[in-house]
């Protein structure tokens, strides 16, 4: 079978098409026969070195969505449309392959009004956004800021929030081009980073009142703004969740501290906080 496997961590320049012999049953796994994989900046991290545990030769992918050709013993149908995430990719092959054993607690059914593309794009974003919205105790009517609407779990959280019912749910974009291309698909109370900080952004949007949960999955400067941005003295608890992603490790210090004096200024408050890792 057909894979695409980085020989090193050395950037993209390291991933080659091979032939690896197709996977074999196994009771205790489901083959799966790949029909869409998908791409995340995971995987741009572990081509650079990045990710400790992961190991060349790698098959990258942690996500994707296909067919079940074999269920083992998973008691699931043979030929049920399925997407998975879990380990894949990271500490073992991952999707970039025509058939992957999955374990079945990694799977779930796909129904058949989603095309397999966009399945294989939903779990690592999706389910990341909704656990962290369900975490930080998300409510119908709350305000919530969810910076990066061009990135996956931004964009993911900005859907999910407001299907539920949010009040408002704010991001952000880092050019006019990319925040008007957004309102043009939907996207209301997109912030234009080049015009105004997150902070004032925020305070404009909201009158000043701030927002009750922030999920944040850039780090950096991006999230001591946005723990800025938390509201203090409404009615009820604040709850913030700044999801500290792999990709923001090496200001992981800025974050932190952020993340101190906030809750120096919120001590009557609950503060949720988390690492994605």
């Amino acid at each position: 079978m057909r894979a695409i496997q980085a020989e090193t961590f050395s950037g993209y320049g390291g991933l080659r098409q091979i032939e690896l012999t197709k996977p074999q049953p196994a009771k205790d796994r489901v083959l799966v026969r790949v029909t869409a994989a998908g791409v995340t900046p995971l995987d741009h991290t572990i081509l650079s070195g990045g990710h400790p545990r992961a190991k060349a030769p790698l098959v990258l992918g942690n996500e994707g969505a296909g067919v079940i050709e074999d269920a083992g013993d998973s008691g699931l149908a043979e030929g049920s449309r399925v997407m998975f995430t879990g380990p894949y990719g990271v500490g073992e092959n991952g999707a970039w392959q025509e058939w992957l054993l999955v374990r079945p607690e990694n799977l779930a059914l796909v129904p058949d009004a989603i095309e397999y593309v966009v399945a294989a794009s939903l779990p690592v974003a999706y389910l990341t956004a909704q656990i962290t919205l369900t975490q930080a105790g998300f409510k119908p009517g709350m305000t919530v800021l969810a910076p990066g609407i061009g990135g996956s779990v931004g964009n993911a959280t900005y859907q999910l929030a407001r299907a539920q019912g949010a009040g408002k749910v704010i991001s952000t974009a880092g050019s006019a081009a990319k925040a008007a291309r957004a309102r043009e698909l939907g996207f209301e109370d997109v912030i234009d980073l080049t015009a105004e900080g997150l902070a004032d952004g925020v305070r404009r949007i909201t009158a000043g009142k701030g927002v009750d949960i922030v999920i944040e999955s850039i780090g950096g400067a991006v999230t001591s703004e946005a723990l800025s941005s938390l509201g203090l003295g409404r009615t009820g608890q604040q709850r913030l969740w700044p999801r500290l992603a792999y990709e923001a490790s090496e200001n992981a210090s800025l974050c932190l501290r952020s993340i101190r004096t906030l809750r120096a200024r919120l001590h009557h408050e609950r503060l949720w906080w988390g690492f994605r890792t």
